[in-house]
């Protein structure tokens, strides 16, 4: 049975989940119709794909040593029917009844005793467009490897696979004890100290970014009530680049500034009094090497602060643009978003034990979480039909009612907005606002042409 220990913040995620805060990433992925291809052939080759993915087999269970850890091991009763299921949708506006339902079935925590991710084909009975909706637990990778393993469901990318399977050999592993041998403990003593020099560096970051005063009010703010709601926007990726190439930086730059505008006028059309101080983003940064672990979470972030009370749409993108350049900067070992990297510094005892703490101090570090999903280029199908968005969803925090997930695909960002259901109602009013504030910026810039 194949085994693998879960890495230091794979646990810390694992940990930190509760009924009220369910710890997955989600996509829904929004699919063009082809003739001759039905929901049974849909719902048959997302198995039959599904399956194939490895460590979409396994499931995660707690072992001996090291104390208070987990392990990954292959699920020897594994049935790919328990993950994979069809929902049916009345006739009417299919995105508006997908995103709804996209929104109850993310409330909902994946079980603990199996392989910790669900895809759900939504279609409806009259035809047209259908959907996946796609859970994997953030013990099981991070955003960019959440895409790797997902995008195993594609045409082109399980071809891709199942062309490299017939012309690769395995070389067997033997199988690897836990317990170290002489010298490698004496490494392994050695490494452990380097990291905690590294971890008390990195704390210290942590403990200058956290805030100690919390009484401020925001609507980004709010005890959970367990519900989840979902909103959807696209914007247009070359008017993105256009306003980039006017005004320098980088195009996430710009969408972090669209991001701060469109929660300006969110709030001012709600009658709320802007924050006396900015509120803090988490952008989440990638700490992977190429060539290095397909799976599990290798991250930092960035802490922002969103200027919202910036009237200006041309100076908040300059204020974002310094911001994040001082963050670049300063490198991802500084900063509320150094957590991430701390909690790969820590014991598994640790996590298990600490991970209440830790969650319920998140709104200590941030407001916020706004991050960018990579995607691949090319076209995609599934069988045969083609993908025409991809709408990625963040998790919740404890005491935050709002997450933001950006993805570029097919000249568009698609704009993913998760929220506590009870805490932001309307949450389709700020994806207005989200397209409305790229509009405004665009129109403020001068015109810079493309690149010949």
């Amino acid at each position: 049975m194949s085994t693998e220990l879960l890495a230091p913040l794979d646990l810390a995620f694992w940990h930190l989940e509760s009924d009220a805060h369910p710890m997955h990433l989600g996509a829904l992925a929004v699919f063009e119709p082809v003739p001759g291809v039905t929901s049974r052939d849909l719902l048959d080759l997302l198995g039959a794909r599904a399956a194939a993915i490895p460590r979409l087999r396994m499931r995660v269970r707690d072992v001996l040593l090291p104390v208070g850890g987990a392990a990954w091991f292959t699920d020897k009763d594994f049935d790919v029917h328990r993950h994979v299921r069809r929902v049916v949708l009345a006739e009417g506006d299919f995105m508006a009844q997908a995103t709804r339902l996209a929104g109850e079935l993310m409330e909902q925590p994946l079980e603990r005793g199996l392989p910790p991710w669900q895809m759900y084909l939504l279609d409806s009975v009259a035809g047209g467009p259908f959907a996946v909706l796609v859970k994997l637990h953030h013990a099981l990778a991070d955003g960019m490897r959440a895409v790797a393993i997902g995008a195993g469901i594609f045409d082109q990318i399980a071809s891709a696979g199942a062309g490299r399977a017939g012309v690769r050999r395995r070389t067997p592993v033997p199988p690897r004890s836990w317990l170290p041998g002489p010298y490698e403990a004496a490494g392994m003593a050695l490494g452990r100290l380097g990291d905690v020099g590294r971890a008390l560096g990195v704390g210290a970051s942590v403990v200058r970014a956290s805030r100690l005063d919390l009484r401020a009010s925001t609507p980004l703010t709010a005890r959970s009530s367990g519900t989840r709601r979902l909103a959807t926007a696209e914007l247009d990726a070359e008017t993105v680049q256009r306003v980039r190439r006017a005004e320098g930086g980088t195009a996430n730059d710009v969408l972090l500034a669209v991001v701060a505008g469109a929660l300006r006028r969110w709030m001012l059309e709600r009658g709320e009094r802007l924050p006396g101080s900015d509120p803090r983003a988490l952008v989440p940064v990638s700490r992977r090497r190429p060539g290095g672990a397909a799976t599990g979470n290798k991250l930092s972030a960035y802490l922002l602060g969103l200027p919202v009370g910036e009237p200006d749409a041309r100076e908040r993108l300059r204020l974002v643009r310094t911001g994040m350049d001082r963050n670049k900067a300063a490198g991802p070992l500084r900063g509320a978003g150094a957590v991430a990297v701390l909690a790969d510094q820590l014991p598994p005892l640790a996590h298990r034990f600490g991970a209440p703490l830790a969650g319920n101090a998140a709104r200590m570090l941030f407001d916020i979480l706004v991050t960018s999903v990579p995607l691949p280029r090319s076209a995609l199908s599934l069988g045969g039909c083609p993908l025409r968005a991809v709408y990625p969803m963040a998790p919740l925090a404890r005491g935050q009612s709002l997450a933001v997930a950006l993805s570029t695909y097919g000249g568009r960002v698609q704009v993913g907005l998760v929220a506590d259901g009870k805490a932001l109602p309307d949450l389709d009013r700020l994806a207005c606002a989200v397209r409305e504030e790229l509009r405004e910026l665009h129109a403020l810039v001068p015109t810079v042409p493309a690149p010949a």
